[in-house]
C-alpha cells in the first residue's frame, strides 16, 4: 500500500512560548479516518556538533539537564537562532559553550528527534582543526565543563552507555563513522 500524507484539516494552538509551542491539529488519514486530537510540539531546530582539535581530542561538555534531572555529558550545541544557517549556528554555539574554533565544518546528519510528535530538525556537524580562540561565553542558564577526549575514550563511553542524550550518542555514531573509527 502507498503511504500518503496525512491532510491537515484545523489547526489550534494551545500553547506559543519561546522556547516551545504546542498545538494540536485535526487531520484526516488517507483510510478516511478523522483524529481531532493530533498534538504537536513545534521547537526551534538546533545543531549538534562533533569535534575533533588538531591534538585528535573529541570534545564534549557536562552539565545538568532540568528535565531528566542528571547530569549528562554530551556533544557541544544548541538552538538555532530565528533564521541562522545550521553551520552559523554550529559555529557559534561551539564558540559560546567551548571557547573553541575550527578550520573546517561538514553536515554529516540531519535527524528528526521525534517526528510523530515535534516538528523540529537536529543537523550534527563534524568540525575539525580546533583550538582554543576564546573564552567561554555562556547563557545565563548554563553552567558546563568543558572536557576533552580521545577517541578510543568515546567510544568506551557509548559501549559503557555513558552518553545519556539520545540525539548526542547518534551523533556520535555518525561522527566516528565518517572518522572511520570503528
Amino acid at each position: 500500500m502507498e503511504i500518503l500524507k496525512w491532510q491537515k484539516l484545523s489547526t489550534r494552538y494551545l500553547v506559543k512560548e519561546k522556547w516551545a509551542t504546542l498545538r494540536v491539529d485535526t487531520v484526516k488519514l488517507q483510510t478516511g479516518v478523522i483524529k481531532d486530537d493530533y498534538y504537536v510540539l513545534e521547537y526551534p531546530n538546533w545543531v549538534n556538533a562533533i569535534t575533533l582539535t588538531r591534538e585528535n581530542k573529541i570534545i564534549l561538555v557536562r552539565q545538568y539537564r532540568h528535565a531528566a534531572d542528571i547530569i549528562s555529558l554530551e556533544v557541544p550545541g544548541g538552538v538555532m537562532d530565528g533564521d541562522e544557517a545550521p553551520e552559523d549556528a554550529v559555529k557559534r554555539e561551539l564558540l559560546e559553550e567551548t571557547g573553541y574554533s575550527f578550520d573546517h565544518a561538514e553536515l554529516i546528519a540531519t535527524l528528526y528527534p521525534n517526528p510523530a510528535t515535534s516538528t523540529n530538525v537536529t543537523y550534527t556537524y563534524l568540525l575539525t582543526g580546533g583550538h582554543k580562540t576564546h573564552e567561554q561565553h555562556l547563557d545565563e542558564h548554563e553552567i558546563l565543563n568543558v572536557e576533552e577526549y580521545s577517541i578510543e575514550e568515546v567510544k568506551q563511553l557509548l559501549k559503557d552507555n555513558k552518553i545519556d542524550q539520545a540525539l548526542h550518542a547518534s551523533a556520535l555514531f555518525y561522527g566516528l563513522l565518517k572518522l572511520d573509527a570503528f
